[in-house]
């Protein structure tokens, strides 16, 4: 909230006024994200080396992660962190968008430390029940949903990517409905933090991708010259999606082949909700599944393996989920990374060709 500080200023110091746009507190929101996290780096990881935070390997894993056990974990703690800041610093906090999609990401992320903390202190990978897990993520989802909708006017209809004209209402089915979406979400990118780097950087392109979304559907003009569902307030979630594709990149300078720190579930989860959240107040709930293909392979390849082996007794895969199918066939880590990238890139462009093609 520093930036109303600094706009009610303006009267006096005339440069203050740039406070008042968006595009301008997009991009301070950015570097003072990217900055905190980059500064901050080592000195978390040194407190989670003093702390013996680290990694427990799946014994049923790929024996090339074995040399991996011992690497710092929970290093979303230092993304989380690093995000708040600059939305207290430069975010309407005022707006109910940006507590919505902040209480999910900070509620989903202290689901994921539970869970972190659990494989840490038992030495296991086992973690919380997942049944538990579950429950808790569908309960802070649904809250917020709810709220939105219930004392805030959010829209329950639900837009198809491609078709301007079809659209459906849900009324309060609205709200299992975004749930399941947030779930979904957080759940396949927690499913796609295998290798290093390879679940950071989709999450920078979908946040960055959302984050355009937000902006243009919070611009009423824009948002009408191009047909899509007007969202008032959305724009104010461009700071935070920035913010978010910020620590990313902080994060990945530390998390690049070879990682010196995982983000652990406490990173994925909140990163994964993060996404789902900003989904559907961007009233882009089915686009996710382009946008988001990566995430969403990697989460089929988990179920259909176990579906098959029950059904069949055979698996599909070498081994789920499917970043791992492919290290077993002998490409490198890097390159199954660097590709999964170019397909992240590939489908935020196709998503963002629906803007106009509705």
């Amino acid at each position: 909230m520093l930036y109303q500080f600094l706009y009610s200023l303006a009267d006096h110091v005339s440069v203050l006024n740039v406070f008042r746009y968006i595009t301008v507190r997009t991009f301070v929101s950015f570097f003072t994200a990217f900055l905190l996290c980059w500064m901050w780096g080592p000195f978390f990881i040194r407190r989670l080396h003093e702390f013996q935070i680290g990694q427990s390997i799946r014994e049923d894993g790929p024996q090339s992660h074995k040399k991996k056990a011992g690497t710092p974990t929970m290093g979303g703690g230092l993304m989380l962190l690093s995000t708040l800041l600059p939305c207290l610093m430069w975010v309407d906090m005022m707006n109910p968008l940006v507590w919505g999609a902040l209480v999910v990401m900070w509620g989903f992320g202290f689901i994921g430390y539970m869970d972190d903390y659990l494989k840490v202190s038992k030495k296991n990978t086992k973690g919380l029940s997942g049944k538990l897990r579950l429950a808790g993520e569908f309960f802070i989802s649904a809250s917020v949903v709810f709220i939105l909708v219930q004392w805030f006017h959010f829209s329950t209809v639900l837009h198809i990517p491609f078709l301007k004209t079809v659209f459906l209402d849900l009324g309060y089915f609205y709200i299992p409905f975004a749930s399941l979406v947030v779930v979904g979400t957080a759940n396949a990118v927690n499913l796609t933090d295998g290798l290093d780097g390879l679940a950071i950087v989709p999450v920078m392109i979908s946040s960055a991708t959302l984050g355009l979304f937000a902006y243009v559907a919070g611009h009423f003009a824009i948002s009408s010259y191009l047909a899509i569902p007007h969202v008032a307030g959305a724009g104010e979630l461009v700071p935070v999606a920035a913010a978010v594709v910020a620590v990313g990149l902080g994060f990945l300078w530390f998390n690049t082949f070879p990682a010196q720190v995982f983000m652990g579930d406490v990173g994925s989860l909140s990163l994964g909700g993060f996404l789902g959240v900003m989904s559907v107040l961007t009233h882009n709930e089915l686009l996710m599944l382009i946008l988001g293909g990566v995430f969403v392979v990697e989460a089929l390849s988990v179920i259909t393996q176990v579906v098959s082996f029950k059904l069949t007794g055979k698996r599909i895969f070498k081994m789920a989920p499917i970043h791992h199918h492919f290290e077993l066939k002998g490409l490198s880590e890097t390159k199954i990374i660097v590709r999964f990238w170019i397909i992240s890139i590939l489908l935020a462009i196709l998503s963002l060709s629906t803007l106009k093609l509705r």
